[in-house]
């Protein structure tokens, strides 16, 4: 029986680590680190089961933060539009976030590779309640949007840090568990956002939907900050890459925009946004050059390689692109073929949202018992592509739709802790919160492809009534279409959705299926007393 035991690991080589650090040092590449030039690894004490549960509420609590701060917003803008009397920015008090939040995501997971979690999570907490006393003050709409941006840096930093926390004090056997808790907070946080947004704004003062953040993240530090000290280390210090930071950061604001604006402010045929495209092409290039010869290069090109990390990347971010696509768009195929009201419509998406969360508990409790984890997922998002088949290919009442949309979503959450842990299992403890922010990076920057990509689809496939340019936006609204030509243009939606998913099933086939290092967190206590 192994005691782990705190000890230098300037003497340390892999014989005397324990078997599952040493198995993952083995793993990585020799031109990334070595085992003798990694002096903060320092493997602790077992952490108990109440330790463990503190740990994990608190870190809940904290992406709770950066989950309801993606939603709650939208309500309240046309009281802010009001108050600050400028309607044509306010896309902006979203856009503003979504971008910072999108673009710092690859550079948090490195810095807590580097500098540590704690650090990095103080740090993008301490930014995002600045932000959002900030955002409560803001004298003007600019104001306000810089706020928003300060804000997204905080909320981008948060959500690799806690997952690469995660990492650190749950074995890869039982975190598939812990990842489906954490879908069921961006659950909650997606569907009380908008309803918390709309009852402050208009019921007390639309700058209370800022300062809620304050007591939150107090109670969220006040619990994580005396239990950090017995998390254990795994960082490295070196030098940082602030070069490959600033143009892998600087390609996706230029990308986002390109998806942003493409299509709704400006013709996705546009010479702004073709140069535009262009512009982050050549950055992503030169990221790619400077990344190949720099000795530590910021985001190491040699981790997206592999067998596991390019499927279970390209997997997870299909699934998140289908849910993410079809949130933002059945809204208005509720409204217009099933004729219910906005807020029956954002009722109607709870099915989506809720047994998403479902299906990745399963798969989450799947691995921590079976040897061949990702079965589960394999299965799961194959019959979600077969229910997208079935979206597609016939006419339902709304409880039909409702009842195949929740069988889609309960294949399609399998995808998530399945990927997420897969990704985490493939490198060396050292560098899981460089992978981590570089997961989220690529989800993120595929949502957001995604949503443009289905609202493109969706409008070309109704014709000329609607203009791709967006010019019905300022008109107030969607012009009438008939129901039957609204079915005719979502069966389009629903088949992108069915590939999206197909995809992900093809590559889950395709990665390999490494063994879940370490034991069991019920092995590990145990083994401590």
């Amino acid at each position: 029986m192994n005691q782990f035991t705190r000890q230098s690991s300037q003497s340390a080589d892999i014989q005397t680590l324990p078997d599952d650090i040493a198995e993952e040092l083995t793993r990585l590449p020799g031109e990334v680190m070595s085992v003798s030039d990694s002096p903060s690894i320092s493997p602790p004490a077992p952490l108990s089961q109440d330790e463990v549960r503190t740990i994990v509420m608190s870190l809940m609590l904290t992406m709770f933060l950066a989950a309801l701060d993606q939603t709650i917003v939208a309500t309240a803008l046309p009281t802010i539009g009001r108050q600050f009397q400028d309607v044509s920015n306010l896309s902006w008090v979203i856009t503003a976030y979504l971008l910072a939040s999108t673009a710092v995501a690859p550079v948090f997971g490195t810095l807590s590779d580097i500098y540590g979690r704690k650090a990095m999570l103080i740090t993008s907490l301490s930014l995002f309640i600045a932000g959002s006393i900030l955002c409560a003050i803001a004298p003007s709409m600019p104001m306000l949007i810089l706020a928003r941006g300060l804000q997204g840096l905080g909320g981008g930093g948060i959500m690799p840090v806690v997952q690469t926390v995660i990492s650190d004090v749950v074995s890869p056997r039982e975190r598939g568990q812990y990842q489906a808790y954490f879908s069921s907070v961006w659950m909650v946080g997606g569907i009380l956002g908008p309803v918390i947004g709309g009852v402050f704004a208009e019921h007390l003062h639309w700058s209370m939907i800022f300062w809620i953040n304050l007591p939150l993240a107090a109670a969220a530090l006040g619990l994580l900050l005396p239990k950090m000290k017995k998390i254990p280390v795994f960082h490295r210090k070196r030098k940082v890459d602030w070069l490959g930071g600033v143009l892998l950061m600087a390609s996706a604001v230029v990308f986002m925009l390109v998806l942003t604006w493409g299509g709704t402010r400006y013709p996705w045929l546009s010479p702004t946004v073709l140069s535009m495209v262009g512009g982050a092409v050549a950055l992503a290039l030169t990221f790619v050059w400077h990344a190949r010869r720099a000795d530590e290069p910021f985001l190491p090109l040699p981790l997206l390689g592999g067998s596991v990390a390019p499927f279970a990347l390209t997997a997870g971010g299909c699934g998140l692109g289908a849910i993410t696509g079809l949130t933002v768009q059945l809204p208005l195929y509720y409204e217009s073929v099933y004729h219910l009201s906005a807020s029956e419509a954002g009722l109607a998406l709870i099915p989506l949202a809720a047994v998403s969360t479902c299906g990745a508990a399963i798969a989450g409790r799947t691995m921590a018992r079976a040897k061949h984890y990702k079965r589960v997922a394999i299965i799961g998002t194959s019959w979600a592509a077969i229910c997208g088949l079935g979206l597609t290919v016939t006419t339902l009442p709304l409880w039909g739709l409702l009842t195949l949309m929740a069988a889609f979503a309960l294949g399609l959450g399998t995808t998530f802790p399945v990927c997420v842990v897969s990704l985490q299992n493939s490198v060396a403890r050292p560098q899981v919160g460089t992978i981590t922010g570089a997961m989220n990076f690529f989800r993120a920057l595929m949502s957001s492809f995604t949503v443009a990509a289905f609202a493109a689809i969706l409008l070309i496939a109704l014709g000329a009534d609607i203009p791709l340019a967006g010019e019905h936006h300022a008109a107030g609204g969607i012009p009438a279409i008939p129901v039957e030509d609204m079915r005719h243009a979502f069966r389009y939606v629903f088949a992108a959705a069915t590939a999206l998913m197909t995809t992900a099933s093809l590559c889950l086939i395709m990665m390999e299926e490494r063994p879940l290092a370490g034991p069991s967190t019920t092995q590990a206590v145990e083994m401590a007393e």
